[in-house]
């Protein structure tokens, strides 16, 4: 026979289960959409640093590679060698022959220049022996017409004597006419004869003077004259090549210079060095032994962890209490807090490429906030970075939780998934415990479906915990691959 009182409770049961289920309901849809407008916490952050990418600075085969992803780097350390033996040398060459050409050319001009300096001291030579003769020639012929300018003077004044006398014969009519017009004639012969042998005198005396100064004219010096005239022309040539010379030479000296750079550019094309520009850790090798790469090629990529910051993403209302120097906290990584430094509407996949792991991705109105931690300042902190080793040193790729200093507001997939990590220590030591599974069987079933519902209810995953042995750089890969 049926319980009238159990009857009358199934409806209020039911009642009771059916505001409930709507009461979670409501509560997860307004959690689920409200809080993250407001949240001043944010799951959604992640441990990045900048990247350094090494490019190939010349094309060629990879000779050496000394570094491996996950080791230190300083500044200026050698992480591979590049070797190109097929280097063209065309432009080498066709200077290499323009130089040959222009020392050609030097030398012969240099051996003409010194040939025509030669010829021109044998012609001054043999013009100044040649002048000495002349001038001891003139100097004797000019004595010579002084002594016939004294034997004209001599003989005008024997017959100005006579013409005197027979003039003097003639008044005293002691002789005619006719006898004193030849002796007058003879006497301006005399006179004529005196100032011819003058004349000739004068010019030699010119001809020595211009001798001596070297210039030659008269018929005696023809021959001297055309020496002298060759000896001007084979001058002017000398100086000519002498000029030609300085070209050549300035024209050497600037292929000798465009050789000694070519040379160089060969050298840095035909080997060449990756060096680090910066300390850091290398996160990946993009190339390997033997490979052929190009000039401009990534062959290394080296993550500066002294300059890690986290990137977190807030609500866009959240923009006025995240302006920078904003003071956070930061769970789930080695540092413990920080300061907003940047606040970034967006990014785009240029600005990726030059960070370690790329950006969260965003949705319609959020924004992301860039922190710079203040490093690892608490005792747990420094006790986990020892037994984490490099994993907490360099933690790019680490998701973390960021919550803003003073904050109400906290992050409901946060909370949620510390009620799930609550409700799931709980069922794990239902577990353990025999006697309460067996006697309390459908408590411990409820639970684990609340759980189940609680995860699905998380706005993100739940993270997985981290391992000791876990590399900071697989993570990093594990993230930019989704």
């Amino acid at each position: 026979m049926s319980n009238p009182s159990s009857g009358r409770r199934n409806p209020a049961i039911l009642r009771v289960s059916a505001i409930g289920v709507a009461g979670l309901l409501s509560a997860l849809m307004v959690t689920a959409v409200a809080p993250p407008i407001v949240a001043d916490q944010s799951d959604r952050a992640v441990v990045n640093a900048p990247v350094t990418l090494l490019t190939a600075p010349i094309g060629g085969e990879i000779d050496a590679l000394t570094a491996l992803p996950g080791s230190d780097v300083r500044d200026g350390d050698r992480l591979a060698q590049i070797s190109n033996p097929r280097v063209d040398r065309g432009t080498l060459i066709s200077l290499e022959e323009k130089s040959s050409d222009a020392r050609q050319k030097l030398d012969a001009t240099r051996a003409k220049g010194d040939s025509d300096r030669a010829y021109v001291a044998s012609l001054d030579a043999e013009l100044a022996s040649q002048a000495q003769q002349l001038k001891m020639q003139f100097q004797s012929q000019i004595e010579e017409l002084r002594a016939r300018v004294a034997q004209s003077n001599a003989q005008s004044g024997e017959k100005k004597a006579l013409v005197e006398r027979q003039s003097n014969m003639v008044t005293r009519n002691a002789a005619s006419m006719d006898m004193l017009r030849p002796t007058t004639q003879q006497f301006s012969a005399a006179l004529h004869n005196a100032d011819a042998e003058g004349a000739k005198l004068n010019q030699k005396i010119a001809q020595l003077d211009a001798l001596s100064k070297g210039i030659y004219v008269g018929d005696e010096l023809i021959a001297l004259n055309n020496l002298a005239q060759k000896r001007r022309d084979i001058d002017l040539d000398a100086k000519r090549m002498e000029i030609e010379e300085k070209q050549q030479s300035a024209v050497l000296a600037d292929l000798e210079r465009l050789i000694d750079a070519e040379q160089k550019r060969l050298a840095s094309l035909a080997e060449a060095d990756v060096r680090s520009r910066g300390p850091g850790k290398v996160l990946t090798m993009g190339a390997a032994m033997g490979r052929h790469v190009n000039a401009g090629d990534t062959i290394s990529s080296i993550v500066d962890c002294d300059k890690r910051f986290v990137v977190a993403i807030f609500s866009y209302r959240q923009g006025q209490t995240m302006m920078p120097g904003t003071r956070v906290r930061i769970d789930g990584s080695s540092f413990r807090s920080g300061v907003v430094s940047a606040v970034l509407p967006k990014t785009s996949d240029k600005v990726d490429e030059r960070f370690a792991v790329p950006f969260p991705q965003t949705e319609r109105r959020e924004l992301y906030a860039m922190i710079t931690p203040d490093g690892a300042n608490a005792t747990g902190a420094q006790a986990q970075e020892t037994q984490t080793s490099d994993t907490s040193t360099c933690p790019v790729g680490q998701w973390v939780t960021v919550t803003r200093d003073n904050g109400i507001v906290p992050s409901m997939s946060v909370s949620w998934r510390r009620i799930g990590n609550l409700v799931a220590s709980w069922t794990h030591e239902d577990s353990r415990n025999p006697d309460t599974a067996q006697n309390h069987p459908v408590d411990a079933n409820t639970r684990r479906a609340g759980m189940a519902r609680l995860q699905a209810a998380s706005r993100s995953p739940v993270p997985q915990a981290l391992k000791a042995d876990e590399d900071w750089w697989s993570r990093t890969r594990a993230l930019v691959s989704r």
